[in-house]
């Protein structure tokens, strides 16, 4: 069993991560404010921003294994803390790869699709690769890439996985196939891009392959994502099918028309050749993550998740 240490770990990723890895390995889940009194693994509470606190958490914890998703995510929220961004998406990540290098730490970073522009016209099959230069939009995105960046200068060997994920939260709140699911469910009128373009992979399905990927020889940048592009529109019809909701109820509506603040890349089309061929199969598309996104919901899955901010 490894000792393994997530970060973010009541995210949407970092928690289904941990409850992924809690069966097969020792799992340390790092949190800042929310608690997780339910969780079936070790909670620490750790404020990564202040001095030396990295190397106490890795002194105390002795990992074998990172898989950073702690970060500053909301992208209009972002425009607004630049500074505060630099630091939690640039150079904390990079502060933590030095930290594990000398440890001999391996070290799984998580970045996202939205280090491109996408202005390159969208084509089927025709999607950015690991090698295509990267031309962020946002302050979200050009921290994201920063980490990267110092992430792989203090540990070539370590591993950036570019995503792009939906699924059920802590909160129910968090993704966009728990808003398109609460919206319709409660027939509220919504809008959906028809003009931005994106791979979105279920969560549970990225937590399995990244605790993959982790066990493999790779390095260097991936991207993890489905293997399919859809508009947000489109995702959000195909949601509604999947569980027999009114997709009329969604508009289609150009991103121009939404108000937004950050600036939003149109064609997040990435291509995933690169992980498929390390990993041996095609990532899953995404009527097969919708499909178990269902599946999930007439689980309990997501009563199962509140129970784990709830004390006993």
């Amino acid at each position: 069993m490894a000792r393994v240490l997530i970060t973010g770990a009541s995210g949407l990723l970092g928690i289904h991560l941990a409850l992924r890895a809690a069966g097969k390995h020792i799992v340390t889940g790092v949190v800042n404010q929310r608690g997780l009194p339910g969780a079936p693994f070790r909670v620490v509470a750790a404020d990564l921003s202040q001095p030396d606190a990295v190397s106490r958490l890795l002194d105390e914890t002795r990992p074998n294994l990172i898989f950073h998703c702690a970060a500053l995510t909301h992208l209009d929220a972002v425009e607004a803390e630049p500074e505060r961004a630099e630091w939690l998406n640039a150079g904390l990540p990079g502060l933590l790869a030095a930290e594990c290098a000398p440890r001999g730490v391996r070290l799984l970073h998580i970045s996202t699709d939205a280090v491109f522009d996408g202005t390159r016209p969208y084509h089927p099959g025709d999607g950015y690769t690991e090698m295509d230069p990267p031309h962020p939009l946002s302050v979200y995105a050009r921290t994201k890439l920063a980490g990267e960046q110092a992430v792989l200068a203090a540990n070539p060997q370590a591993v950036v996985a570019r995503v792009n994920f939906y699924g059920w939260s802590l909160t129910g709140r968090r993704s966009l196939g728990e808003f398109f699911y609460n919206n319709l469910s409660a027939r509220q009128h919504i809008n959906g891009f028809t003009d931005v373009m994106f791979c979105p992979l279920l969560v549970t399905d990225l937590a399995d392959i990244l605790l993959e990927m982790a066990q493999g020889d790779l390095s260097g940048v991936y991207h993890t994502v489905s293997s399919e592009a859809v508009s947000k529109y489109e995702f959000g019809c195909r949601l509604a099918r999947q569980f027999g909701l009114d997709d009329r109820l969604i508009t289609p509506i150009r991103v121009s028309e939404s108000g937004l603040k950050a600036a939003r890349s149109p064609n997040l089309a990435l291509s995933t050749s690169r992980l498929a061929t390390a990993l041996g199969r095609s990532l899953p598309d995404i009527d097969a993550g919708l499909s178990r996104f269902a599946q999930e919901y007439r689980s309990g899955l997501p009563d199962r998740l509140q129970k784990i901010c709830q004390s006993s």
